[in-house]
């Protein structure tokens, strides 16, 4: 026995030292912050040891004692889920640090639409079944202090009782609990803020635990039995002994245990909290993945030779084997021993109920009273002053009724359970959220309700078959509740429930309470609508590693500012908080933020993400959602700002995220005190960063020395590099500079200041460029020599190449002017002869006067039509034609050459026929016109009287192959390429003097510049096949109406005073005898000046008007001085042998007709007639 007072002062100077680690904890994090970052893999990994609590130190034993092996599935199934669930783990990490996630009931909330009720229960249910565990830890710490102080069997009067519950030595454990982790544990209000001395601490516990436990192996299996060999022999020669290690492994407990263990890492709350909020890199979670397991296992190696040496010593007296650990080395009197088990002991519990507490506490917090708080409290949201300050008391209020009822528990129900059952009981009740965890990451479909249902059914059923029997146990409630049931119905007896009964309660309970949980959580998952927010968090969670797409973000109010949702912040943070993180968020940026400007969605994600850390994400979403409803928003549309704002920032996140990942320079960004703030992945490879470096937070300092150290600025000293490198940077001007590393790789590194005070460093690779420079210099002298000479030689060659480009320019262009002169020269006289020709004609002739007006008409068409053809292939030639591709019907232009045609066909009796067809084509109208008249031309021309022409159209894949067959001569297989060059003509005995053959030549050319397909098919006396491909067209509706066919009306032109202007007298002459017998008033103008004096103050109904009058006049000015002088314009025809763009969209432009030299009297007087008639119904 050892004295009570010395114990005590043990445990109070221990604590102390776990003050002075977490002090010293929190301020290497914050002056060192590279140097605590080298350990901190090791001290995360052990921090995750605080799933070893005195059970472990003590129930483990007590467990094995009772019931062999059955303590190890406990510790197989951590080790298998760090093992082979690594994934698992590594996402649930990634997906809490990306939606700001600080406790598990927050982490179901977030994944289910951030709803409130589902985190309240969540807390309720986790609370109350972490309490018989927190009870586990009071039972354990009081019991090794009464058996270190009283005696082996560790009972003192603990009867239950109103007088003796005072003297319990668990409820001085509790206070001293209560004390210590309030101090240490809810200093700040920002959840997510690493702890890092607690960290420190837990981690130094973790050693201290497995320390003594190996000690006090070593001590037992060594020096109490001489060794393994013989502690086994003497267990082999117990009967009871070999009876509780012979009965083989109970297959359904060993596996409910496993599966319970698996769950339990990660959904109790302290498990969660050390995991997942204080996890800080990936690379620590893979440096854990093998140190936990490793430390699971040397903590359980000598549980089995102290179980054995426990029940050998021990036989036959009632000592509880859960204090064996103690009891052993008491029994010897090594009294250091005993006390260093204590501590080991002390420091397993504290651990839990620190760590514990914390998470409970922040959970009842954040989900239960804030939430409350904010919508009830006594004051409006902007008016509450430092709520961070009352989130802090509420959390302490907290940890004191925790551990208050944690006691009250053990008075009731726990006192007499053994520490594993108990631990088991709190594994069950956490489990139960195991299906709604695995179902939020892993199933899209998972909803709200299903997981509330599941939840709370699982939970229902846990209490009822496993929490309410330890009550019976203790008498608190009759034995025949748990053997009969309720009202001794006996299929809902607690451990036969449904009149199934098991032969493990804790299997039994399990089975019923999760396999309803599961059932509950998928089928009404399956038949449940999901929220916007709920498909939204979903996409987040189930694929946190791809893009987000999202909504048109709601217009936010105008009256927000960036001061009012910093206000809001600042009100549950601080000031000092909430300035440092929009500080960061404006280097992050990359933008100066105005107190005065209106929020964007942006930071309004982010303040709420800054609330999430402190009082949860519902609460933080239900601040920002009243906020904004005083804003003159409802609540409803504010929570959907909210939500997309949520995935708006995601995806511009995870947008910039990739695009930086896929830039191939290294960037970095450090905030005004240069510490970094964001980096990309080539940034840390680059400079061969390790893991730990890659933080955020870390100076500029600790990186410029880090890689200073390692040689990367070469043979310098450090601290001189450290100070010039600094001094550089803060002076905020653009530095460009280049490194050579170890490796040979040569780095530019760019440093470049920001508006807002920020610094940004880019690495580029430029070691092929520097290497290429070198080589490029080297290569320089050798080629300069052969650089003049192939420059001499070009030159030469260019010079002759210009001459002859420059000739053959001249040529072309003296070409054109030749074709556009002899168009114009060539085309007046024939203009005049066919006007002179029309007059004479519509005079009355004797017969034989008129065959031979009609023979001379036939004669100038032939003319015209050769002229025609020899200016069209010399422009073909010159690319003087522009294509209007457009959609139109292709039947219409074959119904309208069929009718041009017939009558040519009707004088040679020819049959001519078409196929119609509904296809629309694709091309230029007038250019195919041109080609299909061709065709149809020369088969009425090649065949003979009686013969038979046939136009129509095939469908071919995509195109439409316009045929025109004929029933001639046919053409010989030699003879079906050549007939496409200039001046090629078949022999034809019916035709000899008709055309230049430059029909096909033309085709030849314009289906070049349609880019459509030409197809010729002959055999000789059957006829022939020529073919057009076109590509199909979309469909178009010609919606305008056609006018039907008038009368004419002659007596429009009946004194029609019609000003004529050309620079030919001969032209004038022939229009004014035909206008003259259309009895027309007719005035004649050779220039730009007479037209006044022939007009002679008369004012001209209609102007016929030439283009080109003399070498320099233009006879769209002179009409435009003619509309001038009478203050409206006049109709006027323009008729003009040029035909080219530039003329046709000049006078177009200025609502001119067009007709082309030589013009057909026809065309001229059905223009005229029209443009009259319109006029006169305009003025009338």
């Amino acid at each position: 026995m050892i004295n009570s007072s010395l114990v005590i002062i043990v445990s109070l100077a221990y604590i102390g030292v776990l003050f002075a680690i977490a002090s010293y904890g929190d301020q290497l994090a914050a002056t060192k912050p590279a140097r605590r970052a080298e350990g901190k893999p090791i001290v995360y990994a052990l921090t995750l040891a605080v799933y070893c609590t005195s059970w472990t130190f003590y129930g483990s034993v007590g467990l094995a004692a009772s019931s062999g092996y059955d303590f190890l599935p406990v510790y197989i199934g951590p080790i298998l889920l760090f093992t082979l669930g690594y994934p698992i783990i590594l996402k649930i990490i990634r997906i809490a640090k990306a939606e700001n996630i600080t406790t598990i009931s927050d982490f179901v909330a977030a994944r289910f639409g951030k709803n409130q009720t589902l985190s309240a229960i969540a807390t309720v249910t986790v609370v109350l079944g972490i309490l018989p565990y927190i009870a586990l830890q009071l039972k354990a710490v009081s019991a090794s202090f009464n058996v270190l102080t009283n005696n082996l069997d560790g009972k003192v009067s603990t009867a239950i009782g109103i007088g003796n519950w005072w003297s319990d030595t668990a409820l001085v454990v509790a206070a001293l609990m209560i004390i210590f982790s309030i101090i240490f544990s809810t200093r700040n209000v920002n959840a997510t803020e690493h702890h890092h001395g607690m960290m420190l601490a837990i981690a130094f516990e973790s050693l201290i635990k497995l320390f003594a436990f190996i000690a006090v192996g070593v001590f037992v299996t060594f020096f109490m039995f001489g060794g393994i060999g013989e502690l086994f022999s003497g267990a082999a020669e117990s009967p009871l002994i070999v009876e509780r290690f012979s009965n083989g492994i109970d297959g359904p407990k060993w596996i409910t245990i496993t599966l319970l263990s698996m769950a339990a890492i990660i959904c109790l709350p302290r498990q969660f909290h050390v995991a997942v909020v204080e996890n800080s890199s990936e690379d620590e979670l893979k440096k854990a993945a093998w140190i936990f397991p490793l430390y699971l296992i040397a903590i359980n190696v000598f549980v089995i030779p102290i179980a054995l040496a426990g029940l050998l010593v021990f036989e036959g007296s009632n000592l509880d084997a859960d204090t064996f650990v103690l009891a052993l080395p008491m029994l010897k009197q090594q009294e250091i021993l005993a006390l260093l088990v204590f501590i080991g002991g002390l420091s397993a519990a504290t651990g839990m109920v620190i760590v514990a507490t914390v998470a409970l506490s922040t959970m009842v917090s954040n989900d239960v009273v804030m939430p409350l708080f904010i919508r009830f409290g006594p004051h409006g949201i902007g008016n509450r002053g430092n709520i961070g300050k009352l989130v802090l008391k509420v959390r302490r209020v907290s940890i004191f009724f925790i551990l208050i009822l944690a006691f009250v528990y053990y008075r009731i129900a726990g006192e007499g359970q053994a520490l594993a059952s108990i631990g088991l009981i709190s594994f069950a009740a956490v489990a139960q959220y195991a299906p709604s965890i695995f179902g939020a990451i892993f199933w899209q479909k998972a909803s709200r309700l299903g997981a509330l249902s599941g939840v709370l059914l699982g939970f229902f059923i846990w209490a009822y078959t496993l929490l309410l029997p330890t009550f019976s146990e203790s008498t608190w409630l009759p034995i025949e509740f748990m053997i009969d049931g309720p009202w001794k119905i006996s299929f809902l007896a607690p451990h036969a429930l449904f009149g199934i009964p098991f032969n493990d309660p804790l299997t039994h309970g399990v089975i019923w309470s999760i396999g309803a949980n599961i059932l509950a959580f998928v089928l009404i998952s399956l038949v449940t609508k999901h929220t916007e927010i709920e498909r939204s968090q979903a996409q987040a969670f189930v694929h946190i590693d791809t893009s987000y797409s999202f909504n048109k973000i709601e217009k936010l109010p105008a009256t927000l500012t960036v001061s009012d949702v910093q206000n809001i912040a600042i009100g549950y943070l601080g000031v000092d908080s909430v300035e440092r993180a929009y500080n960061e968020y404006a280097a992050n940026q990359f933008l100066e933020l105005d107190p005065m400007a209106k929020v964007d969605a942006g930071l309004l994600r982010y303040t709420e993400r800054l609330l999430a850390a402190a009082i949860g994400a519902p609460s933080a979403r239900l601040v920002m959602a009243l906020s904004l409803e005083r804003r003159n928003m409802n609540m409803k549309s504010a929570l959907s700002l909210l939500d997309d704002a949520s995935d708006a920032i995601r995806f511009n996140r995870e947008l910039l995220q990739s695009t930086m990942e896929n830039v191939s320079q290294g960037i970095a960004v450090f905030d005004e005190k240069l510490r970094l703030v964001w980096w990309n992945q080539h940034f840390v490879d680059y400079l061969s960063l390790p893991h730990e470096y890659a933080r955020t937070g870390l100076t500029a300092e600790d990186l410029i020395r880090y890689s200073a150290e390692h040689g990367e600025y070469g043979a310098v000293d450090s601290d001189t590099i450290v100070t010039e490198m600094m001094d550089a940077h803060r002076s905020l001007t653009p530095i460009t500079y280049e490194r050579t590393l170890p490796n040979g790789t040569i780095l530019e590194g760019q440093t470049t200041a920001t508006p807002g005070g920020n610094i940004v460093i880019t690495f580029t690779d430029v070691t092929e460029r520097v290497n290429t420079t070198v080589e490029l210099a080297e290569a320089k002298e050798s080629l300069e020599l052969r650089v003049i000479e192939r420059t001499q030689a070009l030159t030469q060659l260019n010079n002759q190449l210009r001459e002859a480009t420059l000739i053959a320019e001249n040529a072309n262009l003296g070409k054109t002017h030749f074709l556009a002169a002899a168009s114009h020269d060539l085309l007046q006289p024939l203009n005049a002869a066919r006007l002179f020709l029309s007059s004479l004609a519509e005079r009355p002739q004797s017969a034989d006067n008129a065959k031979i007006i009609e023979r001379v008409e036939t004669s100038l068409k032939s003319v015209e039509n050769l002229l025609e053809e020899l200016l069209d292939i010399s422009k073909l030639d010159a690319g003087g034609f522009v294509t209007h591709i457009e959609d139109f019907a292709i039947n219409n232009l074959l119904h309208e050459l069929t009718l041009q045609f017939a009558a040519l066909a009707q004088e040679r009796n020819i049959n001519i026929s078409f196929v119609s067809s509904q296809r629309f084509v694709k091309s230029d109208i007038r250019l195919l016109r041109r080609i299909l008249q061709n065709f149809l031309s020369n088969a009425i021309r090649y065949t003979p009287i009686g013969g038979r022409v046939l136009i129509g159209c095939r469908l071919k894949g995509d195109t439409l192959r316009i045929e025109v067959w004929d029933t001639g001569h046919g053409i010989p297989e030699e003879k079906q390429k050549t007939i496409f060059g200039e001046f090629e003509q078949l022999a034809n005995s019916e035709n000899l003097s008709t055309g230049l053959g430059l029909g096909l030549a033309i085709v030849d050319r314009i289906s070049k510049i349609l880019n459509h397909q030409i197809t010729v098919k002959s055999q000789i006396n059957k006829g022939s096949m020529f073919a057009i491909s076109l590509p199909i067209g979309e469909a178009v509706f010609d919606l305008s109406i056609k006018a039907k066919k008038s009368n004419p009306v002659s007596d429009k032109l009946t004194d029609a005073i019609v000003l004529c202007i050309d620079d030919d007298q001969n032209i004038l002459d022939a229009m004014t005898e035909l206008l003259s017998v259309w009895q027309c008033d007719v005035r004649t103008a050779c220039n730009s000046s007479d037209w006044q004096d022939a007009l002679n103050g008369a004012t001209p109904n209609i102007i016929l008007a030439d283009i080109h009058l003399g070498t320099s006049i233009s006879g769209l000015n002179v009409v435009d001085n003619i509309f001038l002088k009478f203050g409206r314009p006049i109709p006027t025809i323009v008729i003009s042998a040029d035909q080219s763009e530039k003329m046709i969209l000049e006078a177009s432009r200025k609502g001119h007709s067009i007709l082309a030299k030589p013009v057909k009297p026809a065309a001229l007087r059905a223009l005229m007639t029209r443009l009259l008639t319109t006029t006169n119904q305009q003025l009338n």
